[in-house]
């Protein structure tokens, strides 16, 4: 039986943060799922549409991870239910800082009240990638900065589209 793991998250824009996250639980587990998120409360750049599609770009294309291993999704529901649609108990979160912590504390603690054969798992990024956020680099792109060293090329071709 394959160990399957749930990385869900917005993913608005997925970053290198993200990616270190994806490619440390490659190690640890045969299959992740990628869940973009798409509940109504949070204001978005992109659809859920658009945020799948730059994922698959980053991770498929841009970074050639093995597509048999990595399948990312659009959801809607409790985390906790996109786990058991596909048969996982391990919910992955990345950590960046010790403000991160928390909330995320928080959040696993819920989902396990949810589900109480449900364990999350936090991975950090590598250093160089920690200060990173979604919001900062949209911040940076809308303002003309350069954000090689935040994401993938075809991430930037995406955000720089939506920009002008």
């Amino acid at each position: 039986m394959s160990k399957i793991a749930i990385y869900p998250g917005t993913f608005d824009p997925i970053t290198f943060g993200h990616i270190d996250v994806i490619k440390k639980s490659l190690k640890l587990f045969d299959k992740i799922v990628v869940g973009v998120s798409d509940v109504e409360n949070k204001n978005y750049l992109f659809n859920s549409y658009e945020r799948i599609e730059i994922v698959k770009k980053a991770l498929f294309k841009d970074l050639r991870f093995n597509k048999k291993k990595i399948i990312v999704v659009s959801f809607t529901s409790l985390t906790t239910d996109l786990c058991k649609k596909y048969q996982s108990n391990i919910i992955l979160r990345g950590l960046r800082a010790v403000s991160d912590f928390e909330y995320e504390f928080q959040l696993a603690g819920m989902n396990r009240k949810l589900n109480n054969n449900i364990e999350t798992l936090f991975l950090m990024s590598d250093v160089e990638n920690q200060i990173i956020s979604s919001k900062f680099v949209k911040e940076i792109v809308k303002l003309g900065g350069d954000i090689k060293k935040f994401t993938t090329k075809s991430t930037i071709k995406s955000l720089k589209e939506k920009y002008e």
